[in-house]
């Protein structure tokens, strides 16, 4: 690359953050300027369609969304004539920066998302069979559907796996899609489907072309778009106080439609980034909704359909688009005023309001569910995730207001604060980043009581259950079921036989809870009646509902916040 053109590039990535009068015009010269332009390295060219793809977010003008379309519109045919000249394109696999028009996606994907490509993009796959660390798997999971096979792949060392699955297949093309359908149309569950699926580790390679799957072309047209003409929101603008206690963000349902174009988008959004959450996947097109935060901003939520549910944590997943560009995904998982979010800002976009819009996404959590409690798991914040140690994000969080559950941390952040306050140039070291890291943090607000959630962790509660299963049923968890549903059910006074089958699981992984919980035969007629309609909303239409019940439970959120704060055989979980 000529020195001339690095120092456009420079110019363009500086004018990103560029608002302000004249600015505009500045970016709109710049980039006609850069028309036409040739990257010759693998880094560059991702650093110019990152900046490109930042200013068609953040605009500082209708001329520089035209400009930036158009110049992205030739991504895809400078990533051919790269590869094509022999270049090193090992940069555009990484995470960070994968997903670009032209490249392509390889990995060994759930069934659940091999099965959604097969269907959305079929003539974009491909696949690169690796017999010798997949055989073994095939030998036995193959006959089921391959009549004869078993003939060869029990007994030989060499058996040629892609004449059998081309031959039955009709062609070694059709493999894929063929073993999908297959799976599709048997009567089996979706666990023993994924499990039969995920095992035989199938390499897909998913080409992007020009698909508005790849992150350069994934737009959703805005009702109108938002120009910066101002400078952008700063992280110390942005209080979580004033934003809990502001009015409430305007929502709007998705028709069923609606909804499944927009989870196909966040799909491929996260699927382009080597990503996948549980809510993604198997989101709900019935639940979502739409908010609008302002500037630009749309955030989008959604829940899981009662089969899919958590056994006791609510779910719920989202995605934010800013002008139509998908920015980041969301993931909050509750229980009665406490939830634990995720909250992952696509790389490109970091440095554009992140700390508003995040706060936005906090506001509509809590108008939706009513928590007031919220927590951010340590590998956000930077346990063995050493990007989040690089991006410094505890700090993120602190200046936010979140404080450290463990008093050992909270004593660590004080001291680096202390450090700050003396010398403003003092920088927390990765070391110290990565101790900070350890622990949850949290940020409250409201009436209820501080720190109630600090030591808490569901897990604790599954633990304890398995320890009971082993010392009290032998291990066996179908005598356990019936045994501690039989006794809830007559202690409730309810035959959950006459429920529907969602209603019958939640009713079985909460009376697997409960039987830690003795005290539940002497609460009141009402307090039981109260927990049959928490166990009852678990299966309803909206997880919301479920977690507002929980929280009016007082006796019910005691009994299980103290499970959750001792570890597994403390004598006090039971007392």
């Amino acid at each position: 690359m000529s020195q001339f053109l690095a120092t456009r590039l420079l110019k363009l990535e500086a004018s990103k953050l560029s608002c302000g009068r004249g600015c505009a015009a500045r970016v709109e010269t710049l980039l006609t300027a850069l028309r036409g332009a040739r990257f010759d390295d693998a880094e560059s060219l991702i650093r110019f369609h990152d900046a490109l793809l930042f200013l068609r977010a953040f605009p500082q003008s209708r001329k520089v969304v035209q400009l930036t379309e158009s110049l992205l519109a030739g991504i895809g045919q400078q990533v051919a004539a790269l590869r094509e000249s022999g270049a090193d394109m090992e940069m555009f696999h990484v995470e960070q920066f994968s997903g670009i028009a032209g490249m392509d996606i390889n990995d060994t994907f759930t069934y659940e998302v091999a099965r959604w490509l097969a269907q959305r993009y079929p003539r974009h796959l491909s696949v690169a069979w690796d017999f010798d660390d997949q055989g073994r798997q095939m030998a036995v999971a193959l006959p089921r559907f391959i009549p004869l096979l078993a003939d060869d792949s029990l007994v030989e060392a060499d058996t040629p796996y892609l004449d059998w699955m081309g031959g039955a297949a009709g062609g070694e093309q059709r493999i894929l899609p063929w073993l999908l359908q297959l799976l599709e149309d048997t009567t089996q569950t979706m666990l023993p489907k994924t499990t039969w699926y995920d095992a035989l580790k199938i390499n897909v390679s998913w080409h992007l072309g020009a698909t508005p799957a790849s992150r350069t072309h994934a737009r959703r047209n805005p009702r109108e778009m938002f120009f910066h003409r101002e400078p952008l929101i700063r992280r110390n603008q942005v209080s979580l106080d004033s934003e809990m206690e502001s009015s409430a963000l305007p929502i709007r349902k998705l028709k069923r439609r609606e909804g499944e174009e927009l989870l196909d988008m966040v799909r491929d959004a996260l699927t382009v980034r080597y990503r996948e959450l549980y809510g993604t996947t198997r989101g709900d097109p019935e639940s979502v909704v739409e908010a609008d935060a302002g500037r630009g901003v749309h955030i989008f939520l959604w829940g899981l359909p009662p089969d899919r549910r958590l056994p006791l944590r609510a779910y719920h997943a989202g995605f934010t688009l800013k002008n139509g560009v998908p920015i980041n995904y969301i993931e909050g998982i509750s229980l009665f005023d406490w939830m634990e979010v995720g909250f992952n800002t696509f790389y490109a976009f970091r440095d554009g309001e992140s700390a508003w819009i995040y706060s936005k996404v906090l506001r509509l959590l809590h108008q939706l569910t009513n928590v007031t409690c919220f927590s951010v798991y340590p590998y956000q914040l930077g346990d063995q995730n050493e990007e989040a140690i690089k991006s410094g994000a505890f700090w993120f969080y602190r200046k936010l207001g979140f404080r450290p559950g463990r008093p050992e941390l909270l004593a660590m952040t004080q001291r680096e604060e202390a450090k700050m306050a003396k010398k403003p140039s003092h920088r927390t070291s990765a070391r110290t980043l990565r101790k900070l890291a350890a622990g949850h943090v949290f940020y409250e607000f409201g009436d209820g009581p501080r720190g109630l959630w600090d030591a808490f962790s569901a897990r604790n509660i599954g633990l304890a259950v398995q320890q009971r299963m082993a010392k009290e049923f032998n291990g066996d968890p179908e005598s356990m079921c019936r045994a501690t549903s039989t006794a809830l059910a007559v202690n409730l006074k309810v035959d959950p036989r006459k429920w529907s089958t969602a209603e019958q699981t939640a009713f079985k992984d909460f009376a697997f809870v409960l039987s830690l919980v003795p005290e539940v035969k002497n609460w009141t007629a009402n307090q039981k009646q109260a927990l049959i309609a928490i166990i009852r909303a678990k299966a309803a239409e909206d997880e919301s509902a479920y977690l507002r019940l929980l929280q009016q439970h007082e006796v019910l959120k005691k009994a299980l916040v103290r499970l959750g704060s001792s570890r597994p055989g403390d004598a006090t979980a039971r007392t």
